[in-house]
C-alpha cells in the first residue's frame, strides 16, 4: 500500500488549540491504524507549529479522507494540510 506525508502548518497563535485537542488527535492516530510515523513541527520558539503525519492508505483519497477527520483539522488548527504521496528509502 502507498504511503501518503501530510504536512500541516497550524494557524498563527493557535498553540492553545493544539493543546486543546492534542488527546483527541493523538487517540484519533491510533484507532485509524494507518499511521506509520507522527510528530509535531516545532518553530524557532519551541513551540509546535505545525504537524508531520505518514500514512499507509489505499489512495490519496482515503489519505484525504483520513485528513479531514483529524480532530485538529475538525477544530480548525491548519493553515495549510499539503498531501504527497512519499516513497520510503530508508
Amino acid at each position: 500500500m502507498p504511503l501518503f506525508a501530510l504536512i500541516c502548518t497550524d494557524k498563527p497563535g493557535q498553540l492553545q488549540t493544539r493543546l486543546t485537542n492534542r488527546e483527541a488527535h493523538l487517540a484519533y492516530l491510533q484507532k485509524t491504524g494507518v499511521v506509520r510515523q507522527a510528530g509535531p513541527f516545532l518553530g524557532i520558539d519551541g513551540d509546535m507549529d505545525g504537524s508531520l503525519v505518514i500514512l499507509e492508505v489505499a489512495d490519496r483519497e482515503t489519505a484525504e479522507a483520513w485528513a479531514a477527520e483529524d480532530p485538529y483539522a475538525l477544530a480548525g488548527l491548519f493553515e495549510t494540510v499539503i498531501i504527497r504521496e512519499w516513497k520510503k528509502v530508508i
